[in-house]
């Protein structure tokens, strides 16, 4: 009887061995993560849909990892970096994943799909009850998007890899993994998992911040209408977004296909279309955002993940967003001495778009401080506004920023 190699027999440990050291420590740091994120989305601490899906395929990655024929380390996932069409043809016949990934992630159908779904979540009478101080409001809290750029230009990295980290800020997943995919798809799949990661942490981090930077007496403000906030019926919604679709599409044919996404679900809603609405609204987003949040965690990859500009990524996203929220925090106390103490600045953090969760955030944090105080319409305002103004400033960003 030959003697069996037992670290090929069972090659993720026999890959722990053959990779060095580093790599086999960035492995299990990966799978450690990978049920850190699996928990937290099971406690609801962050967003369950993409979490858990994220975190185990994190776990099969960087355990399943085998000896290819060729003798190089690799997986039956998925391989992100081949751009060879035939090679491409026969992996795709191999690797379970790499479809999906090639005809709907790498190309940002996925991303259209998710869009499309926010868009039936998008109430756009909010916005057009106030439409000025939610627009400005968003614009504060696209902070983080501008001032990235020339943190991230100064660390190092490029015009085009700054414009797709700086997206973080904009707290948008859709559009960060458009950007990148346009400006710089070699940073395609961290910029793309580092921004998921952190998204899912507003959740927890903005709450902090908001009890940071806003005393507790302004946090329970009651805001008083002087007359009731006008109601827009489906024909003036359906005009607005069919309108601004056409607008921004003709601005920015670039970004073309994220504006089109954004307002059909817009559309759908607002047409009476209720099988078509209750099929993008349902199957089509949340199927779409477990596809995304599994492909992510099999992105996550230790080999892939150990990009020198990794920690450069980590620490402009972190910095991105945290610019973001203190942006829309500054709008809100603006807002608050213009109104003359009748606002609540709180409001401010929903403008990081992240639809719906800164405007559940911001409301929860009030009614904490004051269950009679009710601000989740002027926080959706900001909150739909903030999705409009990232889709915006993603279409500036792709369609100049290459001629710079």
């Amino acid at each position: 009887m030959e003697n069996i190699d037992v670290l090929n027999l069972f090659q993720g440990i026999g890959t722990m061995v053959a990779s060095g050291w580093f790599l086999a420590i960035a492995r299990v740091v990966l799978v450690m993560i990978g049920f850190l994120l699996i928990y937290l989305g099971w406690k609801g601490i962050l967003e369950p849909m993409i979490m858990i899906p994220m975190g185990l395929g994190m776990i099969a990655i960087n355990c399943g990892t085998l000896i290819m024929p060729d003798g190089s380390l690799g997986n039956l996932f998925l391989d992100p970096m081949l751009t060879d069409t035939d090679e491409l043809m026969n992996v795709m016949q191999i690797d379970f994943l790499q479809p999906i990934y090639t005809l709907t992630f790498s190309n940002g159908l996925i991303a259209c799909f998710v869009f499309m779904g926010i868009g039936t979540l998008l109430d756009v009478g909010y916005l057009l009850q106030r439409p000025f101080v939610s627009i400005f409001l968003a614009l504060c809290a696209e902070l983080g998007t501008f001032l990235t750029v020339p943190i991230a230009s100064a660390m190092g990295l490029t015009l085009k890899e700054s414009a797709s980290v700086a997206m973080v800020g904009g707290a948008d997943g859709p559009m960060v993994l458009f950007t990148s995919l346009v400006l710089a798809k070699h940073l395609f799949v961290p910029i793309t998992v580092v921004a998921y990661l952190y998204l899912g942490l507003t959740y927890g981090g903005y709450p902090y911040l908001v009890k940071l930077l806003i005393p507790k007496r302004l946090r329970a403000i009651k805001m008083t209408n002087r007359k009731e906030p006008k109601q827009y019926g489906a024909k003036v919604k359906l005009a607005f977004a069919v309108i601004l679709c056409a607008v921004l599409c003709f601005m920015f044919p670039v970004a073309s296909p994220l504006f089109f996404s954004l307002f059909i679900g817009v559309a759908v809603r607002e047409s009476g279309m209720k099988h078509v609405y209750d099929f993008v609204s349902g199957p089509l987003l949340y199927g779409s955002t477990f596809m995304l949040g599994m492909l992510l965690g099999v992105l996550c990859d230790a080999h892939l993940l150990l990009d020198p500009n990794i920690i450069k990524l980590l620490i402009l996203s972190v910095l991105a967003l945290l610019l973001s929220g203190i942006g829309g925090i500054i709008g809100g106390y603006v807002m608050y001495f213009i109104k003359k103490g009748n606002y609540n600045p709180v409001i401010g953090i929903a403008a990081v778009s992240c639809v719906p969760t800164t405007a559940k955030v911001a409301q929860k944090i009030v009614s904490k401080e004051n269950p009679e105080s009710f601000i989740l319409g002027d926080a959706l305002g900001a909150n739909i506004s903030g999705v409009i103004t990232s889709a915006i400033i993603t279409g500036v960003y792709v369609s100049f920023i290459p001629y710079l």
